[in-house]
């Protein structure tokens, strides 16, 4: 709906601009404080140049150049780290102007709107209205007063709890926009956070980049620039020096290039749509959707339970006055006991909505995704955080993942001979045997055909900003003796072919200083050979490259491959400089070398893999690698097992539907494979398997995958992007181990959903059902309308904060996940409410209706005694019944609790609020001081809920079949057969 807006809000501005520019062109005054700075050209008529794709406006200002002199910066070296503050002043920051934060009176007003508590508010009024005019000033406001207090207290905590988790979602918003973009400023190539980034500045574009700020192209080559956020139109933009015009939010779809930003912030053509816009919020997640059905139902029952209340209440008043023949005689004290009949039916009401359940999904995400942005995993949307504990497949890349992604030159084939490289002693080897010739070649391979940039830091060490195999062949050829700035200044670049993902290759054609053209190009290694025709000999000389030769180098790739190395071809070409039209060939080159690049597995990553299979999730890894490198990097981490499948992409996606059903559950690794390839392998694992898939994925060729999949996981230091924005979950450190830490917390958000829900729901049919069997015996409920307010602010609020927040244990990562469709309330849970309901019901009905022999009370105040001794040991009984609740299965109920301060915060708590309300706030609650030993015996009847809920645990319960895991689902999780629980 937003973007649909943004696309509307575009043409009606575009409308605009050209209405303007048919008629007299605007006149921009350069403000005083921009002149004295020294600059020559108006934000705002910058601005417009831009946004308006104004060519004739750039070319009064002198184009690009005449733009960059009046901006005082050189194309060259960028903008002056020192000048930043002043830009900043002038042509302002690179922020939008965000819409202001809800303050916490909002949140106040927003708890206020509860139709049930609007009902108790008017209850509370009219309440003091007829107890001033019965009993006078000040016994006649207590009741009102107690209701009021109570719904104050409801209120203040929903808020700051609804206020809090707001806090939290703006931190991991400011923390999901950060971005990093690299920049020349003082003439070194740096990184600098997009936030920082000042008109003048010169910034570096390559795939899947997102445009920080609008600007001009300077140079660069096939530049490809998605605008279809902004305008709504699929087809690509070609951005050259003839339409050098490019807009904040777009993506780059192809090619690299440089431009000089223009303008920041507000001033950019998004920051002026985002003006008129406000972003929606956070959609509810699929659990919240459940639960908010599973509430509805809840609450009609409570609303019939409510009216059946009121109306058994109100006859039998009726039917006694009918007795005593006093039908016709109304008093206030009638309408007083009217008012608190309906004061009851409204707070059963109260009760039966399970406020807390949305209240409780919303806690226990918010609590995961701070502890996970610890973890170094950001959480986009809460939905994911949920899916991630029923994931049962993760399809994962390898490098970067699995491996360090610090790649170095382990082995190089070339002059028919293979030298593993150990350091600068190696270098120096290799250096001191190689031809000339050939070094020279080699050298100009790697430093020509790149796409990364050797920089000097202001320490004057060398850096090497770019992708990890490139920055790993330019470290290697630094360690040669190479000069990387030498070599880039020796020859023209004239045209450039960048990576991806379905070339498999990287070509750059130079102008050679003594005629002619020679083209480089690098790439996957089988592909790179067959293209060559023509081999560098001992000698540096090209040669004929026989086909007993090229077999041997074929021997080679694999040896390299499967000692788990990433393998890369290096050739050229040399061209006659009389072609008509210089392109890129597609074959006759000469193979120079082959490299082996070495990167090594993550520390803890082999522990991580058997920790998700031992959670019945599958490892899947899906590469552009070598087949043989895969394979052995899959071996070496665990993913690929005796009986498990590698296959190439290529045979994937020739099978036959039939067949694919057949081959894709023996899948465990899936080498030299396309993004569509990943794309058909998530779909059918969804649709065919219906499994619940994850997927990582770093290049903008993995955003189909990531976007198709239950679960999209980007990464954060490699990840593009266009990648980042189609995941779910960023994974900040790129480590596969951090994936396995979302899965753990994603189930245990699910099942402290479900450890609320069952206590809740416990508390429901024990407060209802003793009420209602109240009034209708006895004419009289024992739980006031303060007092259904205080257990309701126990099952809500405490008790989705107590229970919500547990964090996850170890054996959450030894059971199988939970499959799609299975219900979430399961048989164990109804086992465990069921039992506990008629424990609970059975005591307080004695209590009720035998309570005060059984207790020895006699005297005026017996029946307020037994009253609140009821009150209290129905409070009591929650307390332990939310300490039963952590475990569903278990009975060491205890374990663990001291680790989660909240939870013990909450229940001490609890405890004291009761000893207040009951000792000390009398008057508003309609209970009166217990003896001590009334105190023990209340804590002595909760407790026994403990052993109850220990018996319950031995009845067994059948469990339904987990179709998705083909293993028995245990009511929330299950062991495999024979495994001992954790």
């Amino acid at each position: 709906m937003t973007s649909e807006k943004i696309r509307v809000a575009l043409y009606v501005q575009k409308a605009a601009l050209q209405f303007i520019d048919a008629g007299k062109r605007v006149e921009y005054k350069l403000s005083d404080e921009a002149r004295q700075a020294g600059f020559g050209i108006d934000p705002s008529e910058l601005a417009s140049v831009v946004r308006g794709h104004d060519s004739k406006g750039l070319k009064l200002h002198g184009g690009i150049e005449g733009i960059a002199r009046k901006l005082c910066v050189s194309l060259n070296n960028g903008a002056s780290e020192t000048e930043v503050p002043v830009r900043q002043n002038i042509y302002g920051f690179n922020r939008f102007v965000e819409k202001p934060s809800r303050g916490f009176l909002t949140f106040v007003w927003e708890a206020l709107q509860d139709l049930t508590l609007i009902i108790l508010i008017v209850c509370a009024v009219v309440s003091i209205g007829v107890g001033l005019a019965t009993e006078g000033w000040p016994r006649g406001i207590y009741d009102g007063l107690g209701i009021i207090l109570s719904i104050i207290l409801v209120v203040m905590v929903t808020a700051i709890s609804d206020y809090k988790q707001s806090l939290q979602f703006r931190d991991l918003d400011k923390e999901k926009k950060k971005i990093i973009v690299q920049v020349t400023r003082d003439g070194l190539r740096q990184k600098v956070s997009i936030y920082n980034l000042v008109v003048g500045d010169i910034v570096h574009l390559s795939i899947g980049d997102q445009v920080p700020a609008d600007g001009f192209f300077i140079s660069g080559y096939s530049l490809l620039i998605d605008e279809s956020g902004l305008s709504g139109e699929s087809e690509p933009v070609n951005v050259y020096e003839g339409k050098p015009f490019l807009l904040s939010g777009t993506k780059v779809q192809d090619g690299s290039g440089k431009m000089i930003v223009t303008s920041v912030g507000m001033r950019t053509e998004w920051g002026r749509l985002m003006e008129t816009l406000n972003e929606g919020g956070e959609d509810e997640t699929p659990l919240q959707v459940k639960l908010n059905g599973v509430a509805t139902i809840i609450g009609k029952i409570g609303l019939g339970f409510a009216v059946l209340t009121f109306l058994v209440l109100t006859a039998r008043l009726l039917v006694e006055k009918v007795l005593h023949d006093e039908f016709s005689e109304w008093s206030s004290s009638d309408a007083l006991k009217l008012l608190d009949y309906f004061a009851i039916a409204v707070t059963i009401v109260v009760v039966a909505v399970p406020e807390g359940l949305p209240l409780a999904v919303t806690l226990s995400l918010a609590f995961a995704m701070k502890k996970l942005m610890n973890d170094r995993a950001l959480v986009r949307h809460l939905s994911a955080c949920e899916t991630m504990g029923s994931a049962t497949c993760i399809c994962t890349d390898k490098t970067g993942t699995l491996t360090t992604n610090h790649m170095v030159v382990d082995r190089i084939w070339v002059s028919n001979e293979t030298e593993v490289m150990k350091g600068s002693k190696s270098a120096d080897k290799l250096k001191s045997t190689l031809n000339q010739g050939v070094l020279s070649i080699l050298l100009q391979s790697i430093f020509q055909n790149t796409g990364s940039e050797v920089v000097k830091g202001k320490d004057g060490k060398n850096s090497i900003l770019g992708t990890p195999t490139e920055s790993a062949l330019l470290e290697f050829a630094l360690l040669l003796g190479g000069d990387f700035d030498r070599q880039s200044h020796e020859y023209k670049i004239v045209k450039v072919e960048p990576f991806n993902s379905v070339r498999k290759r990287m070509s750059v054609l130079v102008a050679l200083p003594t005629g002619g053209f020679r083209d480089f190009c690098k790439g996957a290694s089988e592909i790179i050979l067959k293209m060559c025709n023509k081999i560098i000999d001992s000698n540096g000389e090209p040669v004929v490259l026989s086909e007993e030769q090229r077999k041997n180098i074929t021997e080679v790739i694999n040896d390299f491959a499967n000692e788990a190395l990433r393998t890369l071809c290096l050739a050229f070409k040399d061209m006659d400089e009389t072609s008509k039209k210089v392109a890129i060939p597609e074959e006759g080159y000469t193979l120079i070398a082959v490299v082996g690049i070495k990167d090594p597995l993550r520390p803890g990553v082999k522990d991580a893999v058997q920790t998700c299979l031992a959670a019945g999730i599958t490892v899947r890894m899906v590469t552009g690698d070598n087949i043989n490198t895969a394979k052995a990097i899959a071996r070496e981490c665990g993913i690929l097992t005796d009986g498990g499948l590698a296959i190439e992409g290529a045979d994937f996606r020739s099978k036959s539907p039939e067949e694919m059903k057949e081959l894709i559950p023996k899948i465990q690794v899936m080498a030299r494979s396309l993004p569509l390839d990943k794309h058909t392998l998530v779909t059918q694992l969804r649709k065919m398997f219906e499994e619940v898939v994850a997927v990582t994925g770093d290049g903008t060729n993995d955003a189909p995958a990531l976007h198709e999949a239950d679960i999209g996981l980007a990464m954060g230091i490699a990840g593009t992007e266009v990648a980042k924005e189609n995941a779910d979950v960023i994974i900040l450190d790129d480590n596969f181990k951090t994936i396995v830490n979302v899965a753990k917390w994603g189930r245990s958000v699910y099942i402290n959903i479900q450890k609320f829900v069952q206590f809740q729901l416990t508390v429901n049919v024990v407060a209802l059902m003793i009420n209602f069997v109240s009034a209708c015996l006895s004419g009289s409920a024992p739980l006031t309308a303060v007092q259904l307010l205080w257990v309701n602010m126990i099952m809500d609020t405490l008790g989705a904060l107590a229970l919500a927040t547990e964090p996850p244990n170890y054996g959450l990562m030894k059971r199988p996940p939970v499959g799609r469709g299975v219900n979430f309330i399961t048989r164990t849970m109804w086992r465990n409410i069921i039992g506990q309901s008629i424990y609970q019901l059975v005591v307080l009905a004695v209590l009720k209706f035998d309570g005060k022999r059984l207790l020895k009370l006699d005297g005026s105040d017996a029946t307020a005694v037994l009253n609140t001794f009821i009150f209290n040991t129905f409070v009591f009984c929650q307390v332990f019944n939310e300490i039963n609740s952590r475990e569903m299965e278990k009975i060491n109920i205890f374990r663990g609790m001291f680790d989660s301060w909240v939870f013990v915060a909450v229940m001490a708590s609890t405890v004291i609020f009761q000893v207040i309300i009951v000792e000390f706030l009398g008057t508003y609650a309609s209970t009166v001081p217990l003896s001590w030993h009334s105190w023990l015996l209340s804590l002595l009847i909760g407790s026994i809920s403990m052993i109850v809920a220990v018996i319950l645990k031995c009845i067994p319960v059948e469990h339904p079949k987990n179709e998705s895991t083909n293993k028995h689902y245990d009511g929330y999780f299950a062991l495999p057969s024979g495994e001992e629980q954790v």
